[in-house]
C-alpha cells in the first residue's frame, strides 16, 4: 500500500499547481497521478490564451469589467461571490507564471501581450502564440519536479475510497507495473478534467477526457453540479473536431457562409466573430440548418477565413492553427478558408465543490480543481481565456486546501482501501475472463450518436426523453461488455472499459440536468423553452446518487453586484 499526505490526481495545470502549491509545505508527502505521461493532459491543448486585467493593451481595462464580463458571459448563472474571489487573483497568478518561467508573448515595451477573445469589453487575454497551455503545462512539470512531487505516471483512478464521509484512499490501476494499488491519503485533488468524449470525435478534446474524476466522485456521494452546461466550441475542424483556437478569431479572422457572408452581423451585430462561444456556435448551426452551410448532414460546414489577416501575422500568431488545417483538412491558411463545425469543448459543470477559497466539496479530505470541478465561475457558458486561468487559480486554492487538510487528519481507515483494492482484482477477473459479449467501442460509438444529435448544440424534450433511453439501455448493456485482454500489464482495455463506465455515468447526469431545465440560458439552447426563466431556473442543478437512482435537487445562484439582466452583444 501507498500512503500520502495529499494525492492530486490528473497532471493538467489544475492538478499539477495543486501539487505544486502543496508540496511546498514542509513535511507533507505530496503524489501526482496520471493516466498519461504528465504534459500530455488537455492542457496542452489549449491555444489561445490566460485572462487577466494586466491593462497592458488597454490601460482602462479592470478587475471589474472582467468580473462583468464573466457574470455576463455566464449567463448570470455563475456565483459571483466565487467570481470576484477568482477574478481578482488572476493579475498575480500571471505574474506568477511568467516568474516560474513561461515565456508569454510581449508587446512592443516587453511586457505581456495581450489579444482580443469573445466576450471580453478589453484585450485581456495573455499568450504565448498559439501554444499557451502547452507551455504553462511544461513550467509547471518542471516546477513539480524540482521541488520534490512523487509523480505516478499511467496510473488510472478506479474509485476514491471513503468511510462514514471521510476519505480514506483511492485505488488505482498501475498500467506499467501490471497492478491494482490500494493508496491511503489525508487529501485528494481530484482535477482529471472533463468529459468531452463523451461525444467521441465530436469534440475538441483528448482520448483521456472521459469524465473520470466526475463519476468517481459522483460513485463516492459527491453530486454533479450544472452538467447539463456543455460548451460547444464554435471553431472545430469540420473532419475530426480538432480546435482552431478562438485566437483565430481574436486574431480578426472571419466566419463566412455558402454565399460569402460574416453571418455573425445576424446574430451579433456589435461583436461580430467575437461574441461568446454559445451564440456564435448557435449562429453556425442556425446557417448550415437553413441551407447556408458547405455539404450536408454531419458533413455540413462554415468556413473561418484568415487570408486577409496575411502571411507574416499567421506565422507569428497563429503557426499551430496554420499547422493543424494544413496536417488535418489539407488546407493551408494562408491561402484558403478553414472548414469549420462547432465541437465539444467543455464542461461548465462538474464535481460540486462548495467552498471556492479552498476548493473542498461534501466529502471530508476530497477537494477538486479545473474542468472537473464546478465551483461555479462559468456558469451557463465559460469566456474563452478563463478556463487557463481557473486551472492556475483554484489549483492554487486546492493545493493549499488540501494540504491545511491533510495537516490537520489523523491516521485514514487503511482497512477500507484494502477491501476495495481486493474488490477490484475480483472485477479485473471477471471482466476479462468473458469470452463473449458486446465491445466498448459497440457501446461508445452509439452513445455518442445519441448525445451529438439529441443533447448537442439545440436541444428538445423529445430528442432528450429518447437519448435518456438509449443512455439507460447501455448502461444496462455495459454490464455484459467484455474486456479481450487477461494481462495486467498495461491493459489498455480494461482502462478503455473503466472510461466508458465513466463516459456513460456522466452522461446520464447531462441529459437528466437538460430535461430537467426547461429554459434557454448560455450553452443549454431548448428549441421548445426558447427563453431564459430567471424565475424558474436562476438556480444551480445538483444531480446525486441513492442506490441506483439519480436524483436531482437545486441550489440557489449567489449574486452579490450583479442583478439579471437581458445578455446581449
Amino acid at each position: 500500500m501507498l500512503t500520502f499526505d495529499v494525492l492530486v490526481i490528473g497532471s493538467g495545470g489544475a492538478g499539477m499547481r495543486a501539487a505544486l502549491e502543496a508540496v511546498r509545505q514542509q513535511g507533507l508527502s505530496v503524489g501526482l497521478m496520471t493516466k498519461m505521461f504528465p504534459t500530455r493532459s488537455a492542457t496542452g491543448c489549449a491555444q489561445g490564451g490566460i485572462n487577466g486585467s494586466l491593462q497592458n493593451a488597454d490601460p482602462n481595462d479592470s478587475i471589474e469589467k472582467h468580473i462583468f464580463d464573466t457574470v455576463k458571459g455566464s449567463d448570470y448563472l455563475g456565483d459571483q461571490d466565487a467570481i470576484e474571489y477568482f477574478i481578482a487573483s488572476l493579475p498575480d497568478a500571471i505574474r506568477e507564471l511568467d516568474y516560474l518561467g513561461v515565456p508569454f508573448s510581449r508587446d512592443s515595451e516587453g511586457r505581456i501581450a495581450q489579444r482580443n477573445f469573445g466576450g471580453a469589453s478589453s484585450p485581456r487575454t495573455c499568450f504565448s502564440a498559439d501554444v499557451t497551455g502547452h507551455v504553462i503545462l511544461h513550467a509547471l512539470y518542471e516546477q513539480c519536479l524540482k521541488h520534490g512531487v512523487t509523480v505516478l505516471a499511467e496510473w488510472y483512478l478506479l474509485q476514491i475510497v471513503t468511510d462514514q464521509g471521510k476519505l480514506c484512499g483511492v485505488v488505482a490501476y498501475d498500467m506499467k507495473g501490471g497492478r491494482i494499488v490500494p493508496v491511503a491519503a489525508k487529501a485528494i485533488v481530484v482535477a482529471t478534467g472533463g468529459a468531452g468524449r463523451m461525444y467521441w470525435l465530436r469534440t475538441t478534446n483528448p482520448f483521456t477526457s472521459t469524465g473520470d474524476g466526475i463519476a468517481a466522485c459522483f460513485e463516492a456521494g459527491i453530486p454533479v453540479k450544472d452538467p447539463e452546461f456543455v460548451q460547444f466550441h464554435p471553431t472545430g475542424l469540420a473532419g475530426t473536431g480538432i480546435l482552431m483556437s478562438e485566437a483565430s478569431r481574436g486574431e480578426g479572422g472571419y466566419l463566412l457562409n455558402n454565399q460569402g457572408e460574416r453571418f455573425m452581423s445576424r446574430y451579433a451585430p456589435e461583436k461580430m466573430e467575437l461574441a461568446t462561444r454559445d451564440l456564435v456556435s448557435q449562429a453556425i448551426e442556425t446557417e448550415i440548418k437553413e441551407g447556408r452551410g458547405f455539404g450536408e448532414g454531419l458533413q455540413a460546414y462554415v468556413e473561418l477565413d484568415l487570408r486577409h489577416l496575411g502571411q507574416e501575422k499567421i506565422m507569428e500568431r497563429l503557426p499551430q492553427i496554420r499547422e493543424l488545417a494544413i496536417t488535418f483538412e489539407q488546407v493551408d491558411p494562408i491561402h484558403q478558408p478553414i472548414p469549420i463545425r462547432p465541437s465539444c469543448h467543455y464542461s461548465m459543470g462538474g464535481i460540486d465543490v462548495i467552498d471556492y477559497r479552498t476548493c473542498a466539496t461534501a466529502v471530508e479530505g476530497v477537494f477538486a480543481a479545473g474542468e472537473a470541478a464546478c465551483i461555479s465561475i462559468h456558469g451557463a457558458n465559460r469566456l474563452g481565456g478563463n478556463s487557463l486561468a481557473d486551472i492556475v487559480a483554484f489549483g492554487k486554492f486546492a493545493g493549499q486546501g488540501a494540504a491545511n487538510c491533510a495537516a490537520g487528519r489523523q491516521a485514514v481507515n487503511k482497512e477500507a482501501v484494502l477491501q476495495a483494492a481486493a474488490t477490484w482484482e475480483a472485477k479485473f477477473e471477471t471482466v476479462t475472463n468473458r469470452s463473449t459479449g458486446i465491445t466498448v467501442n459497440s457501446v461508445r460509438d452509439r452513445l455518442a450518436e445519441i448525445m451529438w444529435n439529441n443533447v448537442g448544440v439545440f436541444r428538445t424534450a423529445a430528442e432528450m426523453e429518447a437519448a435518456l433511453t438509449v443512455v439507460d439501455s447501455l448502461i444496462q448493456e455495459y454490464q455484459a461488455v467484455m474486456v479481450p485482454d487477461k494481462n495486467k500489464l498495461y491493459n489498455t482495455a480494461f482502462v478503455n472499459y473503466i472510461e466508458l463506465g465513466s463516459m456513460l455515468t456522466v452522461a446520464k447526469t447531462v441529459v437528466l440536468g437538460a430535461l430537467s431545465r426547461k429554459e434557454s440560458r448560455g450553452s443549454h439552447c431548448r428549441a421548445d423553452f426558447p427563453n431564459r426563466d430567471d424565475v424558474g431556473f436562476l438556480k444551480h442543478t445538483l444531480v446525486s446518487r441513492e442506490g441506483q437512482a439519480f436524483n436531482i435537487s437545486y441550489r440557489p445562484v449567489v449574486i452579490t453586484n450583479y442583478p439579471p439582466a437581458e445578455r446581449k452583444y
